[in-house]
């Protein structure tokens, strides 16, 4: 098959695509009966955030989905967006845009293909199994003709998998590497197994903080599916209100995403809540996929030493460890994750910009940015808190 054979297309809602077809490239894996790899390129995600008006009009997240078919069947996709700002990528342009704009010309629009308000690794170059080169090769002409044919500042494809990012940069792509923290589950049998790969210290002062964040006067529950009730999302907006204010000064997601939430997504998160005197006081919202779970959001309306630590990273590692899990992703920043066994890894971009010039300062800069990520995951890693071999067991 040739890329002449393939029609590209472009729509501004998923309702012109059916959850069979859309779901048949973004998680083809779903069809031996378990969880896709993970619930954000699902047909049934990126449909709550145009329902909720999370995206679209007035968010500066336009959807412009890009469609591959073939013969009439719908053998690749992309969550294509039209931004006219950088906010919620987490993989950030600011310094291209004011570089940009300082010398005259105008960054925005621009295209992104990207999970909104979303940093976690996934495909974004979604392909029906067996059309895996060609697909991606029609999706990346097809978001780069869209790009020119609107004179564009650039296209950008970020926290794409590492695989994605070798492809795009044998395309031309520029290829961006920057640093994310994950948990990975060697077998654990539990927590305590865990704790037993890390050094005395770090084990010590963990334990310490579980003591003090479990005295916190109240209760710890962890909810999924049916078990997640209408009255908990109301408990959660205020959290999530609260944590949004002070980071971005309004929050991405409206109310009316967690009612779609319910509706439609329950079975693939979990929700941490604390109780005190049975009223919930903090909590912490995670997806689950078939290997990872993704934590996402925390917020909470009363301070509690280490609650956050427990809430958001502890629980999550005993939640993976008994479903099985292989990872935890902790979502973006914070270096303090380390001391809790959350490694540098690296994560990756795509982007293409339309002046050469300023694109080959960019290719420049990354060329850079690369070694001194590469160099950082090292150094860090080596002062992560697990025994040294050196280090004799306790």
């Amino acid at each position: 098959m040739t890329a002449i054979d393939i029609e590209i297309s472009v729509v501004g809602g998923l309702d012109s695509v059916t959850p069979e077809d859309w779901d048949a490239c973004a998680c083809p894996e779903v069809a031996d009966g378990g969880r896709p790899m993970d619930p954000f390129t699902t047909h049934r995600f990126l449909k709550a955030l145009e329902e909720s008006g999370s995206v679209g009009t007035g968010t500066g997240w336009q959807p412009r989905y890009l469609l591959a078919r073939s013969d009439g069947e719908l053998i690749g996709a992309a969550p294509l967006y039209a931004k006219s700002h950088s906010q919620g990528e987490y993989i950030f342009d600011h310094n291209w845009a004011h570089a940009w704009e300082r010398a005259g010309g105008r960054y925005y629009p621009k295209l992104q293909i990207a999970v909104p308000f979303t940093p976690a690794t996934g495909r974004r170059f979604l392909t029906r199994p067996g059309h895996e080169s060609e697909g991606m090769a029609a999706l990346v002409q097809g978001a780069l003709h869209v790009a020119a044919e609107n004179r564009l500042s650039s296209l950008h494809a970020t926290f794409c998998t590492e695989e994605e990012a070798e492809r795009g940069a044998a395309m031309g792509l520029l290829h961006r590497v920057t640093t994310q923290y994950h948990w990975g589950n060697e077998q654990y049998s539990d927590f305590e197994a865990f704790l037993e790969a890390l050094s005395s210290r770090k084990r010590k002062t963990i334990r310490k903080e579980r003591r003090t964040a479990q005295a916190f006067g109240g209760d710890i529950l962890r909810l999924t599916g049916d078990a997640i009730q209408p009255q908990h999302w109301d408990a959660f907006w205020r959290f999530y209100q609260d944590t949004g204010a002070r980071k971005w000064g309004t929050p991405y997601l409206t109310r009316a995403f967690f009612d779609q939430a319910q509706e439609t997504l329950r079975d693939d998160m979990l929700l941490v809540l604390a109780f005190r005197e049975g009223r919930p006081v903090a909590g912490a919202l995670n997806f689950i996929g078939r290997e990872t779970l993704f934590g996402r959001y925390w917020g909470a309306i009363e301070h509690h030493p280490c609650l956050h630590f427990e809430v958001c990273y502890y629980q999550a590692i005993d939640f993976a460890i008994e479903e099985g899990l292989q990872w935890v992703e902790a979502g973006a920043q914070g270096e303090h994750k380390l001391a809790r066994g959350y490694l540098p890894q690296e994560c990756h971009s795509l982007h293409w910009i339309a002046d050469e010039n300023f694109a080959n300062a960019v290719s420049e800069y990354l060329d850079a940015e690369r070694r001194a990520v590469s160099d950082d995951i090292e150094v860090l890693t080596q002062y992560g808190p697990f025994k040294k071999l050196t280090e004799e067991p306790t």
